[in-house]
């Protein structure tokens, strides 16, 4: 077998953006991937199939809610449901294909089949050991179950369900409220689907800025979302074809039940390392399952890195993108670098939503001084053409130096206007930088500014 300068396990957007740096640096290059297609989660069953069904469903509910309001009459756009499907399969299609050019300009090759590693310095596939000086882990993730609740991807189901149902189910239970069950659930809504979220906690998409999420929840139920709250799940139960959800309101202690079509566990993802063969290695693991790294992202076991959602953090695309890029500079003896504190979040919804930074909640426990701007998107011209006008931007800014903290966006294209703050903070930008900076009119963007600018004597527009 070829001898490597390094092998990557799992060709998800860790894996493959890992290899491809490490092929521009001049590093010998194997990708070991059992899928048919590369790309992992994301491309395959992720990120890239679920935004296409965003996108279709979004349309849907442009011609039926606002195309008359701007002159254009006419039948309204019955659902082709395999069509629907047929199309995100071929944007799942182009993006692996994609990659697939990718490895080839960049001399990667790909070695089909399940790594496990026997030692360090040896990857095995099937009954062929590879040899390879460094080993990068970026095997990803798979999702996380409850108790009770039993999935088999035709009436309960993952994700990966959700996005090859057979037909468009009259009603949905979506058991979790954060990033995917909200875009699918708000997907099947649009659709046509009576959707009910029921949740743990008693706020949606944990973690995230609290008035964003008060503000989201709104918004959600305005589009026909049920939420229940403080909510734990029980069970799961099939019967003639259709599921039902047993769950106990946690401040009233009583049980209840609701019956759906379909059922979709969106209760978050666990690291995915299975067949590896991490603890015949003595690899130290945290107790969540995932793998510890140094700050070079190396393991106990020198020439053994990890990347990704095996190891601690978000997980997130983007994230593994960037820890693969850094990796490879390890390995290739450069420096590698992450910025952990300006690694954004997005919720594809409609509006979107976005988050960079510090919220007021972790500033307050911090006891950090801090001051606001805020701007409601009402206020830009853009977003009312555009029956966009939901949502608003928020800054935190340092109350002394006026440095940028943090933004929270939610609103039209939030998950492109985010970038402006991330980039503004890169480079330790105040507000008054990013309210100083001219931007264009009518954009989005001006919403930005504005709320920048209220950081300081106020803005503009409101």
């Amino acid at each position: 077998m070829a001898t490597y300068d390094v092998i990557i396990i799992g060709a998800g957007p860790g894996g493959y953006v890992c290899a491809i740096r490490c092929a521009q640096l001049g590093l010998k290059t194997a990708v070991v991937e059992g899928r048919e297609t590369l790309g992992g989660t994301c491309l395959n069953v992720g990120c890239i199939p679920s935004k296409a069904l965003l996108h279709a469903s979004h349309s849907l509910h442009e011609a039926q809610h606002n195309f008359a309001k701007m002159g254009l009459k006419g039948k309204s756009p019955s659902v082709d449901w395999k069509q629907m499907l047929a199309y995100k399969d071929e944007v799942i299609e182009g993006n692996t294909k994609g990659i697939e050019f990718l490895f080839k300009k960049n001399k990667i090759d790909w070695i089909k089949g399940w790594a496990s590693i026997p030692a360090a310095g040896k990857v095995q596939v099937g009954d062929d050991t590879h040899e390879a000086k460094n080993i990068i882990i970026a095997s990803g993730s798979e999702p996380a179950s409850l108790p009770g609740v039993e999935v088999d991807e035709k009436t309960v189901v993952t994700s990966t369900g959700a996005l090859e149902l057979g037909k468009i189910p009259k009603s949905l239970v979506v058991i979790g409220a954060g990033v995917i069950g909200l875009e699918l659930g708000s997907v099947y809504a649009r659709l046509g689907a009576e959707v009910t979220v029921v949740e743990f906690l008693d706020v949606i998409t944990p973690g995230m800025d609290g008035e964003v999420q008060k503000t989201f929840q709104r918004i959600l139920k305005k589009q026909g979302l049920t939420f229940v709250m403080g909510a734990a799940v029980q069970k799961t139960e099939i019967a003639r074809g259709k599921a039902k959800v047993t769950y106990k309101l946690l401040k009233k202690d009583t049980e209840h039940e609701i019956e759906a079509d379909t059922v979709l566990v969106a209760t978050g993802r666990k690291p995915y390392t299975a067949g590896l063969g991490l603890d015949k290695l003595g690899i130290e693991m945290t107790q969540r399952g995932q793998i510890k790294v140094g700050k070079d992202w190396q393991t106990n076991v020198p020439g053994i890195y990890a990347i990704g959602d095996v190891i601690e953090g978000p997980m997130l695309a983007h994230k593994a993108e960037d820890e693969g890029m850094a990796a490879a500079e390890q390995v290739a003896g450069k420096h590698g670098h992450v910025n952990y504190g300006v690694i954004p979040g997005v919720i594809y919804t409609t509006p979107e939503v976005a988050n960079v930074g510090a919220t007021e909640e972790s500033l307050k426990a911090e006891g950090r001084a801090y001051k606001v701007g805020k701007f409601m998107f009402m206020g830009n011209g853009r977003a009312k053409a555009n029956f966009a006008s939901d949502g608003f931007v928020k800054i935190l800014a340092d109350k002394e130096t006026d440095r940028i903290l943090g933004a929270h966006i939610i609103g039209p294209a939030a998950g492109e206007l985010i970038h402006e703050v991330c980039v503004a903070m890169e480079f330790g930008a105040s507000a008054e930088d990013l309210a100083l900076t001219c931007h264009a009119h009518p954009t989005y963007s001006e919403a930005v500014r504005e709320a920048a600018l209220a950081c300081g004597d106020g803005p503009i527009h409101s």
